[in-house]
């Protein structure tokens, strides 16, 4: 563990794990509060506090690709994620203190904080790797844990704030997270970064002069693996909407006397990542050792494997119930599965995307990820609308059919895509 986490990795990986895990703090503290906010204190009915947080949430992925071009063409990474910190901090203070007139002005703030933020501070992660390739699925592992700490930590810190004192203190105290991570970003990105990410990828040469050696066909084979994470995202991102829904009319949440409130089971997903995350790095590590470690092909079709498990497990579960309501303990493992799958998927295409985009588009592509989660949320989101109509196999059942297929397919392109991009 020691190895992994302190000897094999600069010291700049986590300098970026603190501040993603700041922002992600932020960013998830506001959310688990914006649309109770809009209903109870702005007065908005739940459909137009529906469509706001829809619009709100596509948004954050579809403008990266405006900075990830900014960063790219002309400022450079360092100078979007600084940016972007500025404008979430102003837009959650504002968010706290503007009251109703200037609502949606905090939310425009905080749509162009996503922007110039989210895809760049990945990208400079793959950056301090230069094209040591070994390291990044290991070291996006451990980026990706800071972004589920700040998840698993800003519900319990933002939502108690919210409930005991107002909404204004849970939107301040996100705002307090993101300039602590600010701040934490400024004092140490010099010594810590060195020149990665300082200017724009068009302007460094040694980039420049090595595209000549890049293959076109790599970057097609890119958003074919991109494709198969659209899959994934509609299976992952029930856990917002059928899930919660399972969990609080199809599971017995009365555990040991205490009755388990529903929006627990959110937090299980970040807390295994805090757990698993350094375990599985320290995994692919020791596989590596023995040059038995998976492409980063075959650990896409991991997850879609063990994603159709978990919801066979799930289908499983709720027609042993026989109609009755099931054991938390069978949605804990199925959340369990499904982290084992993300963790095989997720931080693994931020690595990849590091890896194969061309190096005068990296911010870009690495936008282009987050765009597939954009397609992936959508997808989900009206899929799961459909739990009132549909009993749990007819819900469930399609959506273990289509991850298993996506595996199947993916198995089918593995050698061709493995000998094509040489991963």
């Amino acid at each position: 563990m020691q190895n992994v986490f302190t000897q094999e990795h600069p010291k700049g990986l986590y300098l970026l794990f603190f501040v993603e895990m700041w922002e992600r703090f932020s960013y998830y503290g506001m959310r688990a509060l914006l649309v109770l906010y809009m209903v109870q204190e702005l007065l908005f009915s739940t459909q137009k506090a529906g469509n706001i947080y829809g619009i709100y949430t596509g948004l954050v992925y579809l403008t990266p690709l405006i900075g990830g071009y900014l960063a790219d063409r002309y400022t450079g990474q360092r100078k979007c994620i600084t940016a972007g910190a500025v404008f979430m901090s102003a837009g959650l203070f504002l968010l706290a203190f503007g009251g109703k007139e200037l609502f949606l002005l905090s939310l425009f703030l905080m749509i162009c904080a996503n922007g110039f933020f989210k895809s760049n501070i990945s990208s400079v992660v793959g950056l301090l790797y230069g094209d040591n390739n070994d390291k990044k699925d290991s070291a996006f592992t451990i980026f990706y844990m800071g972004i589920n700490l700040g998840a698993f930590l800003s519900p319990l810190v933002c939502g108690t704030l919210a409930a005991k004192y107002g909404f204004e203190w849970g939107f301040a105290s996100a705002g307090v997270g993101m300039l602590t991570g600010l701040v934490i970003y400024k004092l140490f990105e010099n010594k810590l970064l060195g020149d990665n990410g300082l200017k724009p990828i068009a302007q460094n040469t040694k980039i420049k002069n090595a595209e000549t050696n890049n293959n076109n066909s790599k970057l097609l084979y890119l958003f074919v693996l991109m494709l198969f994470t659209i899959p994934f995202w509609i299976c992952f991102e029930q856990a917002g909407t059928s899930l919660t829904l399972f969990a609080e009319y199809q599971t017995n949440r009365n555990f040991l006397g205490y009755e388990i409130p529903t929006g627990y089971f959110q937090s299980l997903n970040p807390l295994f990542i805090i757990i698993l995350a350094p375990a599985i790095s320290v995994f692919w590590s020791w596989l590596r050792s023995k040059s038995k470690e998976p492409t980063s092909v075959e650990k896409f079709a991991i997850a879609l494997f063990l994603m159709s498990i978990s919801y066979i497990i799930l289908i499983l579960a709720g027609n042993m119930g026989g109609g009755e309501t099931i054991s938390p303990l069978w949605l804990v493992l199925v959340y369990f599965v499904m982290t084992v799958s993300e963790l095989c998927l997720s931080p693994i295409g931020l690595s990849l995307v590091s890896k194969l985009a061309p190096g005068k588009f990296l911010s870009l592509m690495m936008s282009c990820w987050f765009l597939t989660c954009f397609i992936g949320d959508t997808l989900a989101g009206f899929w799961g609308g459909k739990y009132e109509t549909l009993t749990s196999t007819q819900l469930f059942a399609p959506l273990a059919a289509m991850s298993f297929a996506a595996f199947l397919l993916l198995v089918v392109l593995i050698p061709k895509l493995n000998k094509s991009l040489k991963l």
